[in-house]
């Protein structure tokens, strides 16, 4: 196999790079990461300089992987800021690292493209060492994986990478027949809670909808993008993601991405972005022009459970953090990332406070899962496993 690094997307062939991913999860089709490019979200002037990598056998792509060489840590959501100070303290340079991610999307799946032939294991290898060396000979500080599927984590552990885990919180369709008899297997307090919200949305003359890509016109794109805007406005941020690109998604992607659509009195006032697979929904970004009470909720939250209950879609990840998507039906899980540190020193250190991080993590797992929202267990079979060497939560073996 012969490695090629590419500085745009473009480069690849679409139809060559869809082959290579094992499910339809949205944000490493072509389509997407090519959007980011084409229309300014992913831009050096941003931190994110496109170095895609591909494997081939006779020209043929036979393996490949979503790289970026990253001048900062900002829109990864896998935190390494304080790594990046303490190089710098020492008189060395963190920055460009090597990053294999999806951009701005904290969203578990495939990295390590490989397709479903009977090389799948090998080709895994190939890709990672070729990672691996490629920041040796850049000069690189390190080289970093976020959001790995199963499958990139069984490929990455044991070796030199160090392993790091996170808790998002996701909600997982036990069968439930629509939203109340999803409300019927919660506990008394957290129905009646999630009950009164929506009730206070809709006392105030909030209606909301979901549409798909395709049926969303040009002004409401305006909108949603406007009330995105507005999200990262409030917060400091800044938005990466242009109108164009989410233009770019209801064109190429018009039945994998969708707008909740909330107006009162007929005038859009709020709104969200969502994508989906043909299993899960992943919620993205939310805004809003007027604050309705429990109006976030409903738009971010409970119109995405809706939808999956219709559509018989497995799972809802709403996006990172947010411990008050525990008392709204929403499980932890667990998500992981792996790194490869080319000084042997700090490799060493950041390996002690991962590991003590571990133990801090696992801890606070435990709490969350004491505080369960269900009269019973509710578990998602289909979640990533525990970190490889981590100890087990109670009650569980280690299934690492």
């Amino acid at each position: 196999m012969k490695a090629r690094f590419h500085a745009r997307l473009d480069d690849i062939d679409a139809s060559a790079w869809n082959a290579l991913l094992p499910d339809d999860n949205p944000f490493v089709e072509h389509a997407f990461l090519a959007g980011l490019e084409q229309h300014g979200c992913v831009i050096p002037e941003q931190g994110w300089q496109p170095y895609h990598l591909g494997l081939y056998e006779r020209d043929r792509l036979v393996a490949a992987a979503p790289l970026y060489l990253k001048g900062n840590s900002h829109g990864e959501f896998v935190f390494d800021w304080s790594w990046a100070s303490a190089h710098a303290r020492h008189g060395l340079a963190y920055y460009p690292k090597l990053l294999c991610a999806v951009p701005y999307s904290p969203v578990t799946g495939p990295r390590l493209l490989v397709g479903d032939g009977a090389h799948g294991n090998e080709r895994r290898a190939a890709l990672i060492a070729t990672i691996r060396e490629e920041t040796r000979r850049l000069g690189l500080s390190s080289a970093h994986l976020n959001f790995g599927s199963v499958e990139d984590v069984a490929a990455l552990r044991g070796g030199d990478w160090l392993p790091r885990f996170d808790w998002q919180f996701h909600w997982q369709n036990a069968g439930w027949r629509d939203f109340d008899d999803f409300l019927g297997a919660l506990n008394h307090k957290k129905r009646k809670n999630i009950r009164s919200e929506r009730a206070r949305a809709a006392r105030a003359g909030a209606v909301c909808e979901i549409r798909h890509g395709d049926e969303l016109d040009e002004r409401e794109w305006t909108a949603l993008h406007a009330f995105y805007l507005s999200t990262f406005d409030d917060k400091g941020n800044f938005p990466a993601l242009t109108l164009d690109f989410f233009r770019h998604l209801g064109r190429a992607m018009p039945r994998r991405v969708l707008g909740v659509l909330c107006r009162r009195g007929g005038r859009l006032i709020a709104g969200a972005i969502l994508l989906r697979s043909a299993t899960t929904l992943y919620g993205r970004y939310w805004g809003c022009s007027e604050q309705v009470e429990g109006l976030h909720f409903e738009a971010c939250y409970y119109q995405g459970i809706d939808y999956c209950l219709r559509e018989g879609l497995k799972r809802f990840e709403p996006g990172a953090q947010g411990e008050h998507k525990l008392a709204r039906g929403f499980l932890p899980v667990q998500t992981h990332s792996f790194h490869w540190i080319a000084d042997p020193r700090f490799r060493e250190a950041i390996s002690d406070a991962l590991a003590r991080e571990r133990r801090a993590l696992h801890a606070y797992g435990e709490d969350l899962t004491a505080h369960s929202p269900y009269a019973h267990r509710v578990t998602d079979a289909a979640a990533p496993s525990p970190i490889p060497g981590a100890p087990p939560r109670s009650g569980e073996s280690d299934r690492a």
